[in-house]
C-alpha cells in the first residue's frame, strides 16, 4: 500500500493521479481543512486520510499496512509570521514520518527542494555535492527544507530504505491547484518591471514521473537527485509568458535599490493596512539572485528526459485563458 502526504497539494495531487492512473491504491494525507481536488473526488483507489504531519500518533494510524511513501507535504512561505510554524512543520513532520517509514519498513521518496543545495564555486552548477554553508543567508524556509532533509539522513544511517529529490520551481498543470498562476496574473495585468535574477525551473509532470521511478527503482537508494528542466532568466521567462499571452513584456530591469526600497514600503503599506506584505526581504533576494542547477546526475542514473519549459508554460497558458 501506499502513502502520500500533502495529497490536496499541487504536486501531491498529481503524483496521486498516476498511481491511480497506474492502478494502485493509495492512502493519501490531508489537513482537515484541505480540498480534494475535484478529479480525484470521485476515484475509489483514494483513501483520504485526515492527519496533520506534526501529529505523530494521527500519522501512525495512517501507516498500517504501507509499505511506501511519497512525502510531498511541506509549508512554504517568505513571510515572518510563518516562520516559527514552518520549521517546526516541515521539520518536525519529516522527522514523524522518517521514523514511521523505519518503524513499518516503509521505502521513502522524499521530496526537499534546491532550496536545501549548497552555493557552487564561481561558474558552476549547483548539483547534488555542492555543499550547504552554515554561514550564508539562508532563508527561513531554505532552513526548513535543510533540516528536514538532514532528518531523511538521519533515518538512512540508521537504515532507512530512501531517495531524495531536490525539485526546482515546480510550474506546469495539474489536477489540483495551478502552481505559478501568479505570474501569469502579473503579465497579464502588464507587469514593466523584472527582478535581475535567474530561476530553475521544472514541470510537476515531470517530478512526479520521477518520483515513481525512483521509487520502483530498489537498486537506487540512499541518494539525493535534482530535478531541474531548464535554467533561465526572470527577464526571458517572463518575456516568454508575455507572447504567449499577447501581452507587452516587462523592460525595465530592478536595480538592488530599487528592491530593497520595495520590501521595505511593501512592509510599511501592509502594517497601515493590517495586511501581509506582498514583497519581504527574503522574496526580493529570491528573485534578485542568479542561481542554476545540473540535472546530469539523474540522467546518468535513468537516462530521463525532460518536459522542455517551453511546452510547460504553453500548457500553463492554455489552461490559464480558459480559467479565467
Amino acid at each position: 500500500m501506499i502513502l502520500v502526504t500533502g495529497g490536496t497539494g499541487f504536486l501531491g495531487s498529481t503524483l496521486i493521479k498516476y498511481l491511480i492512473d497506474e492502478g494502485h491504491a493509495v492512502v493519501a494525507i490531508k489537513r482537515e481543512q484541505s480540498e480534494v481536488p475535484e478529479l480525484l473526488r470521485s476515484s475509489s483507489l483514494v483513501e483520504w486520510f485526515p492527519a496533520d504531519i506534526t501529529d505523530y500518533f494521527a500519522l501512525a494510524d495512517a501507516f498500517k499496512g504501507i509499505t511506501a511513501v511519497y512525502h510531498c507535504a511541506a509549508q512554504i512561505s517568505y513571510q515572518k509570521a510563518d516562520w516559527a510554524r514552518m520549521l517546526h512543520t516541515n521539520i518536525e513532520g519529516t522527522k514523524h514520518i522518517v521514523n514511521l517509514c523505519l518503524e513499518h519498513g516503509a521505502r521513502l521518496v522524499h521530496v526537499s527542494s534546491i532550496a536545501a543545495l549548497g552555493s557552487p564555486k564561481t561558474g558552476e552548477l549547483i548539483s547534488e555535492q555542492s555543499k550547504w554553508d552554515e554561514g550564508a543567508d539562508h532563508s527561513k524556509y531554505a532552513l526548513s527544507k535543510y533540516e528536514s532533509e538532514m532528518e531523511v539522513w538521519r533515518g538512512i544511517m540508521e537504515g532507512l530504505d530512501a531517495v531524495i529529490v531536490n525539485p526546482s520551481v515546480i510550474m506546469g498543470v495539474g489536477p489540483g491547484k495551478k502552481a505559478a498562476g501568479a505570474i501569469f496574473d502579473l503579465v497579464k495585468k502588464g507587469i514593466k518591471v523584472y527582478p535581475p535574477g535567474t530561476v530553475g525551473i521544472v514541470d510537476v509532470e515531470d517530478v512526479a514521473k520521477i518520483m515513481i521511478l525512483l521509487m520502483n527503482n530498489r537498486a537506487i537508494r540512499g541518494e539525493r537527485f535534482v530535478l531541474n528542466s531548464e535554467n533561465i532568466s526572470n527577464k526571458l521567462l517572463l518575456e516568454r509568458i508575455a507572447k504567449l499571452l499577447d501581452k507587452p513584456a516587462p523592460t525595465i530591469k530592478a536595480r538592488p535599490f530599487m528592491l530593497s526600497f520595495a520590501w521595505r514600503a511593501a512592509k510599511i503599506m501592509a502594517f497601515f493596512k493590517g495586511g501581509r506584505p506582498v514583497l519581504t526581504r527574503e522574496s526580493a533576494k529570491a528573485a534578485a539572485a542568479f542561481l542554476a542547477y545540473s540535472n546530469q546526475k539523474l540522467y546518468d542514473a535513468t537516462g530521463y528526459r525532460f518536459k522542455p519549459l517551453n511546452s510547460t508554460l504553453k500548457e500553463m497558458s492554455i489552461e490559464f485563458k480558459s480559467y479565467k
